[in-house]
């Protein structure tokens, strides 16, 4: 199972430039996306399915 430790994140290009500590940030891998706040990298995390993941940032 992925926990998403070891992943390469990158962070929104939506996040607040003045402080970049206040992100979300995304690691995809084929089988599952990551998402965690980039301020709490220890706390819970987000985990979705490609396919659902591309229809929550196709959302209008």
């Amino acid at each position: 199972m992925e926990d998403g430790s070891d992943l390469h994140r990158s962070k929104s290009r939506y996040s607040d430039s003045s402080n970049p500590s206040d992100c979300v940030e995304v690691a995809p891998t084929p089988t599952t996306i990551h998402v965690r706040d980039s301020k709490r990298p220890e706390y819970a995390r987000l985990t979705a399915a490609p396919a659902a993941w591309a229809g929550y940032v196709t959302a209008p």
